[in-house]
């Protein structure tokens, strides 16, 4: 890989020198921090739940208040991007996500914390679609781009590892609180690195801010995750989001419609049959992916099965083998082709779920850890090549507007995942039962998406 290029500046800068290999380093840092921040809140979920007096419903919101906020706000922080900068919205994302995690370690109170984790979501929403749009740009060959996003999927596999891991042995030397401060170094060598190293660019390509889009937008994710997330709880209040969000996102794609190619989000995106497929693939992984990441470890400490820091160590296979698969996808992609690599990978994850579910509960661990090394394989296979397939198939100038749809593709499957098969969890009595379910639930969800990515996506 070419170390140095030549690279646009934002609108008539003179071109500027790029090493790709800092900016590489300085991108997986920053979505590392992003993900970590992510892993470690679901070892934690049960000593909050345990310190507040908070029921499973209720503890979502630790989790999702965080997804929510980043889904609502992803095409806002992409678009913020192309518009102002990515480097500036990189670095505004790093210093939110930063100020976030402090105060969600000093929260007095349950709704301090999940407010503090709602501005961790609106930090996520501006750093990731930088980076992966800075990726785009950067690498513009396919060949160099594959090969970068291989190795920043694999950053998302070291999180799972290194998340759950720190986090589990942080937790019980040092209490919960504790465990929001992990991210903070991450954060600041991430800004501390990207000062220097990486280059700005910005393509307006004739768009602007159009508060009224970005308002309806935002509503209408926030409004369909939240009718989600309170289903069962609350199904009167479920019901009249679900209508507010419809509502919303028809209004959306009137205002778009109505702008054409200067709309925030061009609609002609979703006539390719390619990004729409990466789309419902990456949210299908997803949706079944933190269902487990939420349910699994829950599962475990609420049966006595394992501690937190157990917990947090019996979910390394599936972390290793992210990491270790991720960097090879590309090479993969070469001798497969795209299509065979995402399916297979989807597939595999379609057929581990059941098997974690059946398989924690044992005496024998040894089960529930093959089939989550599985899974593992399957998202290193599946991710990178995703995320690939999502930002290859527009032009540099729409590369944040493309980072930020696959990511909100990736967070409301998130989202979903973890309040759907949470429902199904609950709905079955909790406990070994529950998981069962859920994890039998989320298995057709990923059989599904895999056929979808086989008829949709490319062959080569």
């Amino acid at each position: 890989m070419v170390d140095s290029i030549e690279a646009p500046g934002p609108g008539a800068h003179p071109a500027v020198p790029v090493r790709r290999r800092r900016v590489l380093v300085t991108l997986c840092l920053a979505v590392l921090a992003a993900q970590v921040d992510t892993a470690v809140v679901n070892l934690a979920v049960r000593p909050i739940g345990v310190y507040f007096s908070a029921r499973v419903d209720t503890l979502q919101w630790v989790v999702d208040s965080y997804n929510v906020v980043y889904a609502a706000l992803l095409l806002s922080g992409g678009l913020l991007g192309d518009l102002k900068g990515r480097r500036r919205i990189f670095l505004a994302g790093a210093v939110v996500l930063t100020a976030a995690s402090l105060a969600c370690a000093l929260a007095p109170s349950l709704g301090i914390l999940i407010a503090a984790r709602a501005t961790a979501g609106l930090g996520a929403a501006l750093l990731v679609p930088a980076s992966l749009a800075i990726i785009r740009v950067v690498w513009p060959e396919p060949a160099g781009r594959a090969r970068a996003l291989g190795i920043w999927a694999a950053c998302n596999g070291l999180a799972m590892a290194l998340g759950p891991t720190a986090g589990g042995v942080v937790i019980d030397s040092l209490g919960w609180p504790a465990v929001f401060m992990v991210v903070v170094p991450l954060t600041a060598a991430s800004v501390l690195l990207a000062l220097p190293s990486l280059p700005e660019f910005a393509d307006a390509a004739g768009r602007s801010l159009d508060t009224a889009a970005q308002v309806a937008g935002a509503c209408g994710l926030a409004a369909l995750v939240f009718a989600t997330v309170e289903a069962q709880g609350r199904p009167a209040a479920a019901a009249v989001s679900a209508v507010g969000a419809v509502a919303a996102l028809a209004i959306f794609v009137r205002i778009e419609r109505s702008r054409g190619h200067a709309a925030m989000v061009p609609l002609d995106l979703f006539s390719n049959g390619t990004f729409s497929g990466a789309m419902t693939a990456t949210a299908g992984m997803t949706f079944g992916m933190y269902g487990v990441l939420f349910l699994l470890p829950l599962t475990w400490q609420s049966t006595g099965r394992l501690d937190a820091a157990a917990a947090g160590i019996a979910l390394m296979p599936m972390a290793l083998l992210f990491v270790l698969v991720s960097p090879l996808s590309a090479r993969v992609v070469r001798r497969m082709g795209t299509r065979l690599a995402i399916s297979s990978g989807i597939a595999l994850i379609a057929g581990a779920l059941p098997g974690i579910g059946y398989g924690a509960p044992l005496g024998n661990l040894v089960p529930a850890e093959l089939a989550l090394a599985l899974t593992g394989v399957g998202m290193g296979l599946a991710t990178g090549p995703l995320m690939g397939v999502a930002v290859g198939a527009v032009t540099s100038a729409r590369a944040g507007t493309a980072a930020s749809l696959i990511n909100v593709a990736r967070m409301v499957g998130a989202t979903t995942g973890v309040a759907v098969l949470g429902a199904v969890y609950a709905a079955a009595g909790g406990g070994s039962y529950g998981l069962a379910a859920a994890m039998l639930a989320g298995g057709a969800v990923q059989a599904g998406c895999a056929g979808i990515a086989w008829f949709s996506l490319p062959a080569l």
